[in-house]
């Protein structure tokens, strides 16, 4: 098994030690006013900042499996009330992808291993008859143009977010970075076709 901690802290040492940090020096205030819900795709990590030219301190981004919102009291939620009311934002991007991890997930397959890695069936019962239904939550989406759009009406419609922010949908291409507009929040009639 590799040591990625000692790798990554023998790193830093050297990052810190020649102030190499002092090239991405910005303020906890996004300059562009936005933030961005986005998987955590490992595809994403560097292309999609570049491929919308944003450098760091323009966007504050969220990321989750899917880039979704999922639930309107949910964390990605209640990291967007934070950036409008805390830093200011007054956009914000649903940002999904094609060919997503999660989309279409085998969740039966997640369960198997997850038992398999030690985690005893009836603790997965217990959760179960607590309500929660597992393979549910677990379950991602299964067309990536409905997620975003299913995403974007839960920010807009959201009781707490204010009329003037302004919501947009979009898809982009892992391989390329090319983006595709699935809400355009600047129009009152996007056509929001789903899949």
């Amino acid at each position: 098994m590799t040591n990625n901690l000692k790798e990554i802290l023998d790193f830093n040492k050297e990052f810190v030690k020649n102030k190499e940090y002092e090239k991405y020096n910005t303020t906890k205030y996004p300059d562009k006013k936005i933030a961005i819900v986005a998987c955590m795709d490992t595809r994403l990590t560097e292309l999609l900042p570049k491929a919308l030219n944003l450098r760091n301190g323009d966007a504050k981004f969220i990321k989750n499996a899917g880039g979704v919102v999922v639930h309107p009291f949910g964390s990605a939620m209640r990291s967007l009330l934070i950036c409008i009311y805390q830093f200011d934002i007054s956009e914000i991007f649903i940002i999904g992808h094609y060919d997503c991890g999660v989309s279409n997930i085998n969740t039966n397959s997640i369960i198997e291993k997850m038992v398999k890695r030690g985690i005893d069936k009836n603790t997965l019962d217990i959760i179960s008859n607590s309500g929660i239904e597992v393979k549910k939550w677990l379950h991602g989406f299964d067309c990536v143009k409905d997620s975003v759009l299913g995403s974007v009406q839960k920010v807009k419609n959201h009781p707490l977010v204010p009329k003037d922010v302004i919501v947009h949908g979009l898809i982009i291409d892992p391989e390329t970075g090319k983006v595709d507009v699935v809400v355009d929040g600047f129009k009152q009639n996007n056509t929001e076709e789903s899949c």
